[in-house]
């Protein structure tokens, strides 16, 4: 059994993604790692090939603006990576995503049990929304808390939407006819991402926002939207929540350079009575009520 990692970036270093980061931290266990690296002005590429690592696969990429709209080029980069790959397992990484490593030992495991079981076709991993500042996650309900980073290769799985998770079509028309895919039958890992999106500095988080949204704005939207902005608010939130554990080893650097004032207590988001509700119904319940699944849960054997 052989698992790929794969990813994309472009202008990685420009718009401060960690992407050497992210894709060291799952090297480890795989047998190779394929990046699809868009045409950048930054030194993106130079930095992938300074890791010298032989596991690691270029694929050199143009991006197409006539895919702006809707974020689609996100879902066009990472399916050029994934189908790139050999390995019977693929484990999908985005530049602003790491895993802990002591957690791949975890990760290992699981796909050679999951390759055991022809029911499972994928892994669902947890998200910790880093935001603001390395210290806090956001505690909002506005973002996603699970998503499939692990699936078997040759089932048809393809990144869906916006890069949003992964589907897969069960034939050759469903994908030609536009089909929004299958949803993947996966185990639950309780493995967490670190997703480190929301953690820069205000200014350099306007100019990630900026470009962020090239891709799913057009002009006319765009100008409207941050032609009055001169930086990043990180404070229209209603709610953050400590975070007490330990980033992993990767980012030790980033951590120490990369944390700049951030105070909870100047959040300016409102909690209403029917969001209260819905928080407290959440901790009672222990999962997010009425939140989007990407995905079938399939129950793990004891």
């Amino acid at each position: 059994m052989t698992i790929s990692g794969f990813s994309y970036v472009r202008n990685g270093i420009q718009y401060q993604y960690p992407f050497l980061a992210s894709i060291q931290s799952i090297l480890p266990i795989c047998d190779e790692f394929v990046i699809a690296i868009g045409d950048s002005q930054d030194g993106t590429r130079d930095a992938v090939l300074a890791l010298n690592n032989p596991k690691i696969r270029i694929i050199d990429t143009v991006w197409d603006d006539e895919m702006r709209v809707g974020g689609k080029i996100f879902a066009q980069q990472t399916n050029l990576a994934l189908a790139a790959c050999t390995g019977d397992w693929l484990f999908h990484i985005q530049a602003d995503e790491v895993i802990h490593e002591n957690d791949l030992p975890v990760v290992k495991s699981l796909i050679e049990q999951a390759d055991t079981n022809p029911a499972v076709e994928g892994l669902l991993f947890d998200f910790l929304n880093f935001y603001g500042s390395y210290n806090y996650l956001n505690g909002s309900r506005y973002q996603h808390t699970k998503e499939i980073r692990v699936f078997r290769r040759g089932i048809g799985a393809f990144s869906y939407r916006d890069s949003q998770g992964f589907r897969r079509y069960d034939s050759e028309q469903q994908r030609l006819s536009g089909h929004k895919g299958v949803k993947l039958n996966v185990w639950q890992t309780g493995v967490p991402v670190y997703h480190y999106s929301y953690v820069r500095p205000p200014d350099e988080m306007l100019k990630k926002s900026q470009i962020f949204a090239h891709y799913y704005m057009d002009e006319t939207q765009h100008t409207k939207v941050f032609e009055s902005r001169k930086t990043h608010d990180y404070y229209g939130i209603e709610r953050v929540v400590p975070f007490s554990g330990t980033h992993p080893a990767v980012m030790a650097e980033w951590v120490k350079n990369g944390n700049y004032e951030f105070d909870p207590a100047k959040l300016t988001g409102k909690m209403t009575t029917k969001m209260k509700l819905a928080y407290l119904a959440d901790k009672l319940t222990g999962r997010r009520i009425g939140e989007y699944r990407n995905y079938n849960l399939v129950k793990k054997r004891q």
